[in-house]
């Protein structure tokens, strides 16, 4: 899906699960989130993750796919990379393997290892894909946006609508969703990112329970130039959707 015909290229790395991209009323609500780049002359790209991924493909894999896809598609180079939350952990290793194919990147969201909770999320996700349990993988991601015992009744009441959104024919196929589940479970970019050389912006929020602050901080050390902002109040998802992302973003380009 592309937005806009700016002369400089932006390439959105998007989260999880990503082989498929948003249509529709969400297309139209996520569209909204790149008006400040449209309006400073970036044409927009949102690429997904290739479908029907080998099982064993990781997220330095899924890295791979995306430079490999600058190279053939972009001629080698974006002008800017934004990505976000499981995009952002895919974002970490391509700064670190293919600095040569972005002029400035944004990672948003992201962190060098999910937490505890994250983590069992993407566990139970895998385990109701596996029966294939579709309404039970949707009740699972739908406790990205409503976490909590008191809010249980909220995600069982959505999940089969969000597994059918997610996993249906025009959403990501089964097995991919299970692959990034597991590459998500198996994600530590510790030994990587002290590899990365170019400046990177680190966006995230205080409050996020995927990336706590903490694992935040200790990624913003590991990169040897990274500016990190942190939301103090936001989550996860408040920040992600956030119309000062694109402005601090742009604000970064301009200082670079």
């Amino acid at each position: 899906m592309t937005w806009g015909r700016g002369a400089k290229s932006l390439l959105f790395v998007q989260g999880g699960p990503g082989s498929s991209v948003p249509r529709g009323l969400l297309g139209t609500l996520f569209r909204r989130e790149f008006d400040a780049y449209l309006k400073a002359g970036y044409a927009v790209w949102i690429v997904a993750r290739r479908r029907n991924m080998p099982p064993s493909h990781t997220v330095a894999d899924m890295a791979e796919d995306y430079a490999r896809l600058i190279a053939e598609e972009f001629g080698g180079r974006v002008d800017l990379v934004v990505a976000e939350s499981f995009g952002g952990m895919i974002g970490q290793d391509l700064a670190a393997s293919h600095p040569e194919s972005f002029r400035h990147i944004a990672l948003v969201v992201t962190g060098a290892e999910l937490s505890t909770w994250g983590k069992d999320v993407d566990h139970r996700i895998a385990a109701a894909v596996i029966g294939g349990d579709t309404a039970g993988a949707g009740t699972a991601l739908a406790e990205y946006l409503f976490r909590g015992p008191r809010t249980h009744w909220l995600r069982t009441l959505v999940g089969p609508v969000v597994g059918r959104r997610v996993m249906g024919r025009s959403g990501c196929p089964a097995a991919d969703v299970l692959t990034e589940a597991r590459a998500g479970l198996a994600f530590d970019a510790r030994s990587v990112l002290p590899l990365i050389r170019p400046p990177v912006l680190l966006l995230c929020g205080g409050r996020d329970a995927f990336f706590p602050q903490a694992v935040i901080e200790e990624t913003a050390r590991l990169i040897p130039d990274c500016t990190l902002t942190v939301y103090q109040r936001w989550g996860h998802v408040r920040t992600a959707s956030s119309r000062r992302v694109p402005r601090d973003v742009l604000a970064f380009v301009r200082e670079c």
